[in-house]
């Protein structure tokens, strides 16, 4: 089964790793993981079906202190110096570094992520939530995310980045203007690659945005399809998404791959749905994003990504912070909480990888 908007599709048909199929027929839920791996399920059924409210005890999650980072506050912050010493080098001018959570789930047998999806909802609601529930082939996942990727409607194209975080707006820097501005000007030559000459524009630049604990700037990108251009050309243009990638876009990646000691998954890949039949997507970068792995050598385990953008601007202590401020709430949510999320010693969630 597949939820997004409001719609609710079961009876699955196909399942595909081949994006042309997006271009035929029918409805799909679409997971897009960072490394690359596609799966695409068309459906025979979809209708309205709101995100029902929580039901006591359908979803038994960890509990703060069993959650390990793949870095811990030490490795992450060496990492943000190290990025800084490429910016300075001029082999970047900005590289997302993220960082992946995992932790036991305490009754995986019942373990159902729509069920997680009906406390996200309650407790953290976003505009691009939703599920995707594909267990036989290893796709299981709960989505909060507030951030766009790529929405199609005929053959216009719509991205909105999301760069620069803080508590409230008063904590934004110059430094997340910049950032934002330079991750616009990455996806305004992304579409530009698969776009009619011309076309793509920035209707909005550095909009704040609020969320449940904290807020963003957001702009929107936007563009008209080239004549011949489809789905697999879109995406071979645009992926991973350039505002958890970083700029230039390849540079960013050979970074994020010496740094980073564990695979991003679902997280910062592309999670959502096209209608083909009526020419319409809605695909959200996969942040604020669970997903099952029940293949973790200790069990099935949950997991959870968070990172930041880091420029030549950003203070290591800070950005830290800042990935620790965007896990906390939903880390909390998933344990069955709805309040605001809580930190362990030293202001770190959990503990980390051995």
């Amino acid at each position: 089964m597949a939820r997004f908007g409001g719609l609710l599709a079961t009876d699955l048909r196909d399942v595909t790793s081949d994006p042309a199929a997006l271009d035929s027929t029918g409805f799909w839920a679409v997971a897009a993981g960072f490394e690359g791996r596609l799966v695409c399920a068309r459906f025979g059924d979809v209708r309205p079906d709101p995100v029902p409210a929580p039901v006591p005890g359908a979803w038994r999650g960890p509990d703060a202190d069993q959650w390990t980072s793949s870095l811990d506050r030490t490795a992450y912050v060496d990492g943000v110096r190290r990025i800084r010493e490429h910016i300075a080098a001029g082999e970047v001018y900005q590289a997302n570094l993220c960082r992946v959570m995992s932790a036991p789930l305490p009754h995986p047998d019942r373990a159902d992520v729509d069920a997680l999806t009906a406390l996200l909802a309650r407790g953290n609601p976003a505009p691009f939530a939703g599920t995707i529930r594909l267990a036989a082939h290893g796709v299981e996942i709960a989505t909060a995310s507030p951030e766009l990727f790529l929405r199609r409607t005929g053959r216009r194209i719509e991205s909105g980045p999301i760069k620069g975080t803080g508590r409230t707006a008063a904590d934004l820097l110059p430094k997340d203007h910049a950032e934002n501005v330079m991750i616009v000007d990455l996806v305004r030559n992304d579409l530009g690659r698969v776009c009619a000459t011309g076309s793509v524009t920035v209707p909005e630049l550095c909009a704040v945005e609020e969320h449940p604990g904290l807020v963003h700037l957001v702009s929107t990108v936007s563009g008209e399809l080239a004549d011949g251009a489809g789905w697999p050309e879109l995406l071979a243009a645009t992926f991973p998404p350039g505002s958890v990638t970083g700029a230039p876009k390849s540079s960013a990646l050979r970074i994020i791959e010496a740094l980073e000691t564990a695979p991003r998954g679902p997280y910062c890949g592309g999670i959502g749905w096209v209608d083909a039949d009526r020419g319409t997507a809605e695909l959200a970068v996969g942040i604020r994003t669970f997903w099952i792995d029940r293949e973790t050598p200790g069990g099935p385990s949950l997991l959870f990504g968070t990172g930041a953008g880091i420029t030549w601007g950003s203070d290591p202590d800070r950005e830290w912070a800042e990935t620790e401020l965007k896990a906390a709430r939903l880390l909390r949510v998933a344990a069955g909480h709805e309040t605001t999320g809580t930190q362990g010693a030293n202001g770190t969630i959990g503990r980390t990888a051995p």
